[in-house]
């Protein structure tokens, strides 16, 4: 048990190494490249005028490819990271936030990679990968002691409700992640309109088709979060702060597919609600440090 624990942490940092690695990659595809032009211009006096002009370029291609590269190895060895800490337990990798940020890692990666094959486009990568490299910065801060397999809490142990209503979260707020830079994207193609970045109608739907994924996955998860605690607690809704932002977030997303498809919001408005969407996303993953609540127990 002791060496799958530590396969799944040597796993986990050979996949940060090639998320860092990919990131980079993907901002330097999706950036661009400065050209500075420089002209010497002839007056009617004879005297010469240089001037200078300076224009973006597309990135380099072949950066594109490298980080799809490394994503997908990222992606491999963060399933075999998961994998290592299902042996090592026995059970989901959900019992604390070590183990569910080490799967949250794992559904951006994937969710992410099906989004570039599917609209054959990586610029998304140089928003979602750091999002992914950033949540493998907190999962390296957090205590050595969350890495150790310890016994659930009686509140925890029914493998097959965590492993589902746990599962289920991570892949919404994955594909929230994806919205969420379509979203950006979105924005600064509405400002600047750059030649090489997707166009504005492709990212308006990659942020929609994301958010019709994460949103009955969402509602999946309060669902199955209300059995659960009935079923832990005798209560099926008790407004834990956890599970109060969760209903908030998925009430906004409820809000972007209502005014997206009722009432014609597209464009900037809706970008700014997948703004304000993944914030709450944000939020419910660690409101509980603030707020504590039924689902501070280990660290979650």
């Amino acid at each position: 048990m002791e060496g799958l624990v530590k396969l799944s942490f040597y796993c986990f940092t050979a996949a940060s190494v090639a998320m860092f690695a990919a990131s980079l990659a993907y901002i330097f595809h999706a950036v661009g490249r400065v050209r500075v032009e420089r002209q010497v211009l002839a007056t009617s006096t004879g005297e010469t005028v240089t001037s200078t002009h300076a224009s973006f370029d597309r990135g380099s291609e072949s950066a594109g490819r490298w980080a799809t590269m490394l994503t997908a190895f990222a992606a491999v060895l963060s399933f075999f990271s998961v994998v290592a800490r299902i042996g090592a337990t026995k059970r989901g990798p959900y019992s604390n936030m070590y183990e569910f940020s080490l799967a949250f890692v794992f559904a951006i990666l994937v969710m992410y990679l099906i989004f570039e094959r599917k609209y054959a486009t990586r610029q998304l990568g140089a928003i979602v990968l750091p999002i992914a490299s950033g949540m493998a910065i907190y999962i390296w801060s957090l205590p050595n002691s969350l890495r150790e397999s310890t016994e659930l809490i009686p509140a925890l142990q029914n493998n097959l409700m965590m492993t589902a209503h746990v599962s289920a979260a991570i892949f919404a707020y994955a594909t929230f992640a994806v919205s969420f830079a379509a979203a950006v994207l979105y924005l600064v193609q509405d400002r600047k309109n750059l030649s090489w970045l997707p166009k504005k109608e492709m990212l308006d739907d990659i942020g929609y088709r994301a958010v019709t994924i994460g949103f009955p996955l969402l509602a999946l998860v309060l669902i199955l979060g209300s059995v659960w605690a009935h079923d832990a607690w005798g209560s099926y809704w008790s407004w834990d702060p956890k599970e109060t932002a969760a209903l908030v977030t998925w009430l906004i997303y409820g809000i972007y597919l209502h005014t997206r498809t009722l009432r014609g919001w597209r464009g900037s408005p809706s970008a700014i609600v997948l703004l304000i969407g993944f914030a709450a996303v944000i939020f419910t993953y660690y409101g509980n440090y603030f707020f504590g609540g039924l689902h501070a127990y280990g660290g979650v």
